[in-house]
């Protein structure tokens, strides 16, 4: 299916991110494969962003269609996150 072939390639496009990311954080890589594998991982992070923005509209469409349409934002249970937010000015 066509659907498929779609998250399969989102599938194996995270792989592969996660997979530069740790051959990066080794830090032993030369400079110039450096580059490559950060330029690449680039490019697979911009295609995971589409791939996910894509599957969100098909979901507040499907929501939509079945009267649903009241979506919550996501919140953390308190202490999950260990990030401080941002300044509030």
């Amino acid at each position: 299916m066509a659907g498929d072939d779609k998250g399969s390639g989102f599938e194996q496009a995270l792989a592969e991110l996660e997979g530069l990311v740790e051959r990066l954080e080794h830090g032993d890589l030369p400079l110039d494969e450096a580059l490559k594998a950060f330029e690449r991982g680039v490019a697979l992070t911009r295609h995971c962003q589409t791939s996910l923005q894509a599957a969100q509209q098909k979901v507040e469409i499907l929501l939509k269609r079945s009267g649903k349409a009241a979506l919550e934002p996501f919140e953390e249970p308190s202490g999950a996150g260990s990030a401080a937010p941002a300044s509030q000015d």
